[in-house]
């Protein structure tokens, strides 16, 4: 069973499942997150939706790239979790299925292609408060307490 993190499943409301990767980006003790201003300003782990056809080790190098304008390295899968949730952007309630990767930050190839994204470095002590979501804080933590 994958572990559950946010709001339970509401009564009544129908979601649909969506598959995600993210990274958590390590480099000499900070990481690289993507800040995302709207609908809600919210740093996150980089990463999102796998396309129809698309790996989900293709889509993490996709979604950090667009999230973040670097290439990444893949370390490797520390685990999964779920959240229910609304996605304003697709007017969507969703039920997100999210795989997270360790990986390390490659080279910057410029800066982030998705619009309303911004790359930013931080202390990894300081980004597990700062992550929006309680997957994210969870798996970052995880690594901090080796």
């Amino acid at each position: 069973m994958i572990r559950r993190f946010g709001a339970a499943r509401a009564a009544g409301q129908r979601y649909r499942r969506r598959a995600g990767v993210y990274a958590v980006l390590w480099l000499a003790g900070d990481v690289l997150l993507t800040h995302q201003a709207e609908p809600l300003p919210e740093f996150q782990l980089p990463g999102g939706g796998i396309d129809p056809g698309e790996s989900p080790i293709r889509a993490l190098h996709r979604e950090v790239a667009e999230e973040t304008g670097w290439s990444i390295a893949v370390v490797r899968r520390l685990g999964a979790f779920r959240r229910f949730t609304y996605m304003p952007e697709y007017d969507l309630w969703a039920e997100k299925l999210c795989t997270v990767f360790l990986a390390r930050p490659v080279r910057r190839l410029g800066p982030p292609s998705e619009p309303g994204h911004d790359a930013v470095w931080m202390p990894a002590a300081v980004a597990a408060g700062r992550l929006g979501n309680a997957g994210d804080r969870h798996f970052l933590q995880t690594l901090l307490r080796g």
